[in-house]
């Protein structure tokens, strides 16, 4: 069994993704507009461009994600998004590149568990918690 989150965007998933992919060195498996599919007659012309369905795989990880219908997207709230990684370096560039024009909800630092940990919200809305064990 796997557990993936799965996102809903207020129409930037496309972009939300592009952008996770190049920050998480992950790489887009799909990417499915409303255009062209079965889907297609059941939305607005503006919104046939929007994503229907989206798949970013980072190492053995798969996020996932679309943009909610016109009038249907809640802000994303009640969860984040958490990153384990295995060097300092990489949580600071990381939660760096993420808190650009977002918000930053507990500034990376060192914590008793971890040698670096930080929350914050992205552009895009939504919300990441960055952790980086302490050596054993």
């Amino acid at each position: 069994m796997k557990i993936n989150p799965y996102l809903f965007f207020d129409g930037d998933c496309e972009e939300a993704f592009k952008f996770y992919a190049e920050v998480l060195g992950g790489r887009i498996d799909a990417m499915f507009p409303h255009a062209g599919s079965p889907a297609e007659e059941h939305v607005p012309a503006e919104w046939r461009s929007k994503i229907m369905h989206a798949r970013l795989v980072v190492g053995d990880e798969v996020l996932m994600a679309s943009d909610a219908p016109p009038g249907r997207q809640d802000a994303m709230k009640g969860f984040s998004v958490s990153l384990n990684v295995d060097s300092i370096a990489e949580a600071e560039r990381i939660y760096h590149a993420l808190a650009e024009n977002g918000t930053a909800t507990m500034p990376i630092q060192q914590t008793f568990w971890a040698a670096r940990f930080g929350m914050l919200v992205d552009r895009f809305g939504t919300p990441w918690m960055i952790n980086c064990e302490q050596a054993a």
